[in-house]
């Protein structure tokens, strides 16, 4: 009895040190938690103490630091810049009027051939053939007309002595003008022939480079004189000397060559209006502008999609080094040299439809100005309007320049690049 009840005595005592050692558990997690709290509050507030202590003359010195400069002034001459193509003066597609087999090319693919030299041979025996035809029928209407003619006189003569009626002399007057007609007729399917003929013998219509040959030796060939029937086309031929050159002015380029070229009739043969009538072209591989060109053709229209209307210069081309198609850099002499405003040309920053560049105030601040440009001298934009002379132009930095934003300036110098020009046509060039 008594060790029952012992051993029922003993359960109570185990519970409860049980819940004694789960309240210590829960006691120290909640300890842990606390101070895993409480030391993410201290490091904080250190970060922020920290910031706090950071001296303002420190802060200060996190400005950007950006290059400027004021624009250099030269004495250029007004001009304009663009970029253009070169096109034939004379293109023909060689294309046969009769047809038959080709059975000669007298020339090899790229050649330079001259005016008149033969180019195609097509088979002409066939036409010969009827040209000989048309030959013979010309003998028999002409001696028929003979024949006419000598009837005529005799009926004339006859009715002179009234041996013959007047019926029979206009019956004879009749048949020689028949004879007289069928003559002209055959003359004229002799004529027919020939052209025939002649056309189996394809020539060059004038002095140019020829393209590379269309159709060999063998290959049957259709040829029609008339454009709306379907002909073979053999080759192409342009022509070399003078070539066209062919570029795109913006309107208000073209408004300042309107003004210096006197189209209102103020300037008209004046000397500014003969600069502006004169171009000078320098090829892709060329850095020099040395070959010379005359503006003699500007469009009628502006084009509304691009904004820009279209002009062309002839250009010499003695020794055939231009090819029609090429690209070339033009530049346009308006007026003689003057005072001109240059900037390098990663300062200019396009905005849309204008330009600006951004300027430094004597307080430090960012000030963007709208400029009106023109083209590059030496790496350097034509500043036409919108800048003053003492104008702070960032040269460096300008990623770092925000408009309205305090910067720290750093004294640059703006000088030419001589190769800026190819640089330019080269970035316009690649779009």
């Amino acid at each position: 009895m008594e060790t029952e009840i012992q051993q029922t005595g003993a359960r109570p005592l185990s519970k409860g040190a049980d819940s004694e050692t789960g309240r210590q558990r829960t006691l120290r997690r909640t300890a842990i938690v606390v101070g895993i709290l409480v030391a993410l509050v201290a490091v904080g507030w250190a970060f922020q103490q920290r910031g706090k202590a950071v001296p303002a003359a420190q802060q200060g010195t996190a400005l950007p630091e950006v290059t400027v400069a004021t624009p250099l002034i030269r004495d250029l001459e007004a001009r304009l810049g663009a970029l253009g193509q070169f096109s034939a003066v004379n293109s023909v597609e060689l294309r046969a009027q009769v047809g038959g087999p080709l059975v000669g090319i007298h020339f090899k693919d790229g050649d330079v051939v001259q005016k008149g030299a033969l180019l195609f041979t097509i088979e002409s025996r066939p036409y010969d053939i009827r040209l000989s035809q048309a030959k013979a029928q010309l003998e028999t209407a002409k001696a028929r007309q003979v024949l006419a003619e000598s009837e005529f006189q005799r009926a004339q003569a006859l009715e002179r002595t009234s041996a013959g009626s007047v019926q029979n002399l206009e019956q004879r007057s009749s048949d020689r003008q028949v004879a007289q007609a069928a003559v002209a007729e055959a003359r004229s399917a002799v004529d027919d022939a020939q052209f025939d003929v002649d056309r189996c013998r394809i020539v060059a219509p004038f002095t140019g480079r020829i393209g590379t040959h269309l159709v060999s030796i063998g290959n049957l060939v259709s040829g029609s004189r008339a454009a709306s029937s379907p002909t073979t086309l053999l080759a192409t031929l342009v022509s070399l000397d003078p070539v066209y050159f062919d570029f795109d002015i913006s309107e208000a380029d073209y408004q300042l060559l309107s003004t210096y070229r006197g189209t209102s009739g103020s300037k008209s043969g004046t000397k500014s209006a003969a600069l502006a009538n004169t171009v000078e072209i320098a090829l892709g591989t060329e850095r020099s502008y040395s070959r010379k060109g005359v503006l003699d053709f500007i469009n009628n229209v502006l084009d509304r999609s691009s904004g820009t209307i279209r002009a062309r210069a002839t250009v010499a081309n003695p020794d055939y080094r231009i090819t029609p198609g090429e690209f070339a850099r033009v530049r346009l002499a308006l007026d003689q040299p003057a005072p001109t405003m240059l900037v390098p040309d990663r300062a200019v920053l396009p905005d849309q439809s204008q330009f600006i560049v951004l300027t430094v105030t004597p307080d430090g601040t960012v000030a963007p100005k709208i400029v009106q440009v023109g083209d590059v001298r030496d790496g350097l934009r034509v500043i036409r309007g919108g800048l003053a002379a003492n104008d702070r132009v960032i040269i460096g930095g300008i990623p770092y320049a925000a408009p309205g934003s305090k910067v720290n300036v750093k004294a640059g110098e703006i000088a030419p690049n001589a190769q800026g020009d190819d640089a330019d046509a080269k970035r316009k060039a690649n779009g």
